[in-house]
């Protein structure tokens, strides 16, 4: 099982997230007549488009709101940009907050921003263009499938199923798993289908994700970064009956992953701080709230400044009147009498005169000592004899 060393907030209870990818076309129009499809009956209390900054490649966000299961608000921001990849297509990024912890029973944010009927211009996965909620065929080539499952679970955005068809299904077969699970849960899975003989080659795909399908079974990937508490063993099903019956094992073992602890997704952070940080559609209670609020903060921040001036005004006050007794005092004092004599000199004064005088006296007493040795050269020895024995 691939974990991942980074350390990442882990996704709150209260917040629905998916990621996906539009085909080429107005994506923007398609969100605009929809939500106001959903607002006019009643599915939504309100939406708001974010207007333009006026950049060719800038985001376009559409925010909506909604109350879900016993009257609970959920707040919901979806933002479409260009596709980073290839410059086709847009990709879309929702995240929903609930005023409680989310219930996969309550109606799915992404249906509620797009088409409800079948359409596959919204409905793909970012990472690998594969349809969401649908099923969708590995390739038939091993490195292929290694790729495309390896690049599918990374960044921990959706739900990804891999079932083995032990043999060739009849359309009675060909239902995905979604259309048993809760409304919450069916845009955020991605269900893949390997071929009955592609079990050894998708088995080998899947190697480096420590999990294993059972013939003829199916197993919930655990995508990097794996969710806390996940063992292969409690999300691997032995046996799905593609006969059009509901498959019961899978749907528990989909529902239990998506009830785990994990970390946000790549990205998931900005967009949620941007949810709840930069949101626009207030109601009028919350416009007055906000309002209150703002009164409230510049009162503060008056307060603090009118205090700041005060303090400054009684410092400056305080050294002016220092000023003026330290001038009064000094005028004040009794004037020093100054020496009649001459000033007398420093220490280093005195002993630079010392130096001075000694570099005068060296040399003259050099030249004495000289003369003398001079003249007793010139003695005789007989005088210099008497003159020592005298």
């Amino acid at each position: 099982m691939q974990t991942s060393l980074t350390v990442r907030p882990m996704t709150p209870d209260t917040v629905w997230l998916a990621r996906g990818r539009h085909a080429p076309g107005p994506a923007e129009d398609v969100l605009r007549r929809t939500l106001q499809q959903r607002k006019d009956s009643q599915a939504i209390d309100d939406f708001l488009e974010l207007p333009d900054d006026g950049t060719a490649a800038a985001e376009r966000v559409f925010e909506a709101r909604w109350r879900a299961g016993d009257d609970v608000t959920v707040r919901a921001r979806l933002s479409v940009r260009p596709a980073a990849d290839d410059g086709h297509g847009q990709e879309w990024t929702l995240v929903a907050e609930a005023e409680q912890p989310w219930n996969d029973a309550w109606p799915s944010p992404a249906g509620l921003f797009w088409p409800e009927e079948p359409d596959t211009a919204w409905n793909q996965d970012a990472a690998t263009r594969l349809a969401l909620g649908e099923i969708n065929a590995l390739p038939q080539d091993d490195k292929e499938i290694r790729r495309l499952l390896k690049n599918a679970v990374r960044g921990g955005w959706h739900i990804h199923v891999v079932v083995h068809e032990a043999m060739t299904t009849d359309d009675r077969g060909r239902a995905p798993v979604a259309r048993w699970l809760p409304p919450g849960l069916r845009q955020r899975v991605v269900e893949h289908h390997a071929a009955p003989q592609q079990l050894r080659g998708l088995n080998w795909a899947l190697r480096d994700s420590g999990v294993q399908v059972p013939r003829g079974g199916a197993v919930v990937l655990p995508g990097v970064p794996a969710p806390e508490g996940y063992e292969d063993q409690d999300f691997s099903v032995r046996a799905v009956f593609l006969d059009g019956s509901e498959p019961v094992d899978l749907v528990d073992a989909v529902t239990r992953f998506a009830a785990l602890p994990r970390p946000l997704p790549d990205g998931a952070a900005d967009a949620l701080t941007a949810l709840r940080e930069d949101w626009h559609l207030l109601t009028l209670q919350e416009e007055l709230e906000r309002q209150r609020g703002l009164v409230a903060m510049y009162a503060e921040a008056l307060e603090a400044m009118t205090k700041s001036r005060d303090l400054y005004r009684e410092a400056a006050e305080s050294a002016h009147e220092a000023l003026a007794a330290y001038q009064q005092s000094a005028a004040n004092a009794p004037a020093v009498p100054r020496p009649s004599g001459p000033p007398a000199a420093s220490p280093l004064q005195q002993l630079t005169r010392t130096f001075e005088r000694f570099k005068v006296k060296r040399p003259a007493t050099a030249a004495g000592d000289e003369r003398s040795r001079e003249e007793d050269r010139e003695r005789s020895p007989a005088a210099r004899h008497a003159a020592s024995e005298g």
